[in-house]
């Protein structure tokens, strides 16, 4: 009976001895407390109840920051979240600098979120996203970066604003789109009214040219039915028929 509980407990021991890492992780051993490295991947083989090991996943973690209440430049509040894609770069200082780096790495997420809005304009925030997303980038990567962590992306997902700020720009946009329908129909009449201009001294160049142009008018008029037309005949037709009862 001893024998058997003698091989458990033996077993047991070099159950926890052995260690598997995989191929996307890192063990990072202590000796009695104190650093002895990263290994892996592979089959680990630790000393036992003097070495201990703490896995580290080398993969990218992506992470929704929660969204934060900010009071933009122009006084605007406004809830803002975004998305942050990271990875473990050094297994080493990820476990010895710091308690918990998944944590940590959010929480200067939100607060470095939170400065970045909160010394911007609304308009700013909303149109100028790109610069702002490599900005945060910039700011949480040099912050993690003791740490042996890489922050690769920061995207804005989404700005929330209250409700008397959507109708004040869904009013300003309707008043946007009638200023420009106002200048384009503007634009439109000035250039008509220069074409008519244009055509009126043509014209009155050549004075026949008016004539072919009630005859075209004529035709035009009477191509629809049940028309009737009254036409003026232009007195330069009956010069000719004066001048001969004059030479009479």
């Amino acid at each position: 009976m001893g024998w058997i509980i003698l091989a458990v407990f033996i077993f047991m021991i070099l159950a926890n001895a052995i260690k598997i890492v995989n191929e996307y992780e890192r063990g990072v051993v202590f000796r009695l407390g104190r650093l002895v490295g990263a290994r892996g991947p592979g089959l680990i083989f630790l000393i036992p109840i003097i070495e201990k090991m703490v896995k580290v996943s080398l993969r990218t973690v992506t992470f929704d920051v929660t969204p934060q209440e900010v009071m933009t430049k122009d006084n605007v509040p406004i809830k803002i979240n975004a998305v942050v894609w990271f990875r473990v770069m050094d297994p080493v200082r990820s476990v010895v600098e710091v308690e918990n780096y998944q944590l940590s790495t959010m929480q200067i997420a939100q607060t470095t979120l939170r400065g970045v809005a909160g010394q911007l304009e609304l308009d700013e925030i909303l149109a100028e996203r790109e610069k702002i997303n490599h900005r945060l980038q910039q700011i949480i990567d040099e912050q993690t970066d003791p740490w042996g962590i890489k922050v690769s992306i920061v995207e804005i997902k989404e700005v929330e604003l209250p409700d008397t700020m959507k109708r004040a720009m869904a009013r300003q946009a309707e008043v946007e789109r009638e200023r420009r329908a106002k200048i384009i129909n503007a634009e439109g009449e000035f250039q008509a009214a220069q074409k008519l201009k244009e055509a009126a001294e043509i014209l009155s160049e050549v004075p026949m040219a008016i004539q072919l142009r009630y005859l075209q008018t004529a035709t035009e008029i009477a191509a629809e039915k049940n028309s009737t037309l009254v036409f003026p005949l232009p007195l330069e037709i009956f010069k000719h028929f004066i001048k001969k009862e004059e030479e009479k």
